[in-house]
């Protein structure tokens, strides 16, 4: 784990990032908060294209939770068996729905700890839906930005609570909003696990990485 780098550093290497995409954008395709949520709930040890391939028919006629709750458990099963843990997972998009359904009216509540409290949502998970849905820069902490933010120096921790209060705590406020797409997107294409692609990464003077690849 690297030591933290210093403001200037991080501030230097995030204004990198929105240079090169002022704009990020999640991978997982959606078409409200609902199906995002359902999204993101069965993107767990699962990749985006392949959640993106399963649920393209399920979106297009499922795009509430009462549609989702008439679909029923057997028939969302149909259309997922493709993701791991499909049968876990179909269980906890229909038991939250029926939440949704029936203590929130059918929306999907807006704060974490509401979001937390629905079956197989974590806070990795709550933090994405309140990120990209409502804009607010809350930073979900996955495998590529634990990787990157230690590798880098740019928000280390030892685990992923510690790292994601690195980022709220050392990335200016000017970047968080989109700092959890930049590190996500980076970490999947660039800096990658087995062989970072030390070449082509726009933050390389501002990484603290010893062992960069040519």
């Amino acid at each position: 784990m690297a030591p933290q780098a210093d403001y200037n550093t991080v501030r230097a290497a995030f204004e990198a990032f929105r240079q090169s995409e002022p704009e990020p954008k999640g991978e997982l395709d959606h078409v409200n908060a609902y199906t995002l949520l359902v999204a993101v709930a069965l993107s767990a040890q699962a990749t985006d294209v392949g959640v993106n391939r399963a649920t393209r028919a399920l979106f297009a006629k499922v795009d509430t939770p009462q549609k989702m709750l008439e679909l029923g458990e057997e028939g969302l099963v149909e259309h997922i068996k493709t993701i791991g843990l499909y049968r876990n997972k179909a269980k906890n998009v229909i038991k939250l729905s029926r939440i949704l359904v029936e203590e929130y009216g059918g929306e999907v509540p807006s704060s974490r700890a509401a979001l937390q409290s629905l079956p197989g949502v974590g806070r990795k998970t709550a933090n994405v839906v309140l990120n990209m849905w409502w804009h607010i820069p809350a930073q979900a902490v996955d495998t590529h930005i634990f990787r990157l933010g230690n590798r880098s120096g740019l928000c280390p921790g030892r685990d992923v609570d510690a790292v994601e209060r690195a980022i709220e705590d050392n990335i200016p406020a000017e970047y968080q909003q989109h700092a959890h797409h930049w590190m996500i997107l980076h970490g999947r294409y660039i800096c990658k696990a087995r062989k970072p692609d030390c070449a082509r990464c726009i933050i390389r003077e501002y990484c603290a990485f010893e062992e960069k690849t040519a």
